[in-house]
C-alpha cells in the first residue's frame, strides 16, 4: 500500500490537470508560451504517474486493468477479471 500522502498528491495534481486543460490548450494553440509557463507546475499531464486503484503502486500498473501486478494476479486468481484465467501447459 502507498502513502497515503503520494495517493492525495496524485489526485491533487488530476484535479489541477483537469482545471487548467483547456487554458493550457488555448496558449498551445496560440502558441503563447509565456501564458504556458505561468500555469502552476502540477498543470502538466506528464506529471500526473498512473497508481494502482486499489492500492496506490506506481510500479508494475497495467493501463489496460488500472491496476498493478501484484493485485492483476490476486484478482485472476480470485477470478475477478473476467477472461483472464492462470496460464499452465
Amino acid at each position: 500500500m502507498a502513502k497515503k500522502s503520494w495517493i492525495a498528491r496524485e489526485r491533487k495534481r488530476a484535479r489541477t490537470v483537469a482545471k487548467y486543460a483547456e487554458r493550457r490548450a488555448r496558449f498551445k494553440a496560440t502558441g503563447d508560451f509565456e501564458g504556458l509557463q505561468k500555469l502552476p507546475r502540477d498543470a502538466s499531464p506528464v506529471r500526473m504517474r498512473n497508481r494502482c486503484a486499489l492500492t496506490g503502486r506506481s510500479r508494475g500498473f497495467l493501463r489496460a486493468f488500472g491496476v498493478c501486478r501484484i493485485a492483476f494476479r490476486d484478482m485472476a486468481r480470485a477470478g475477478i477479471i473476467p477472461g483472464i484465467r492462470k496460464a499452465s501447459w
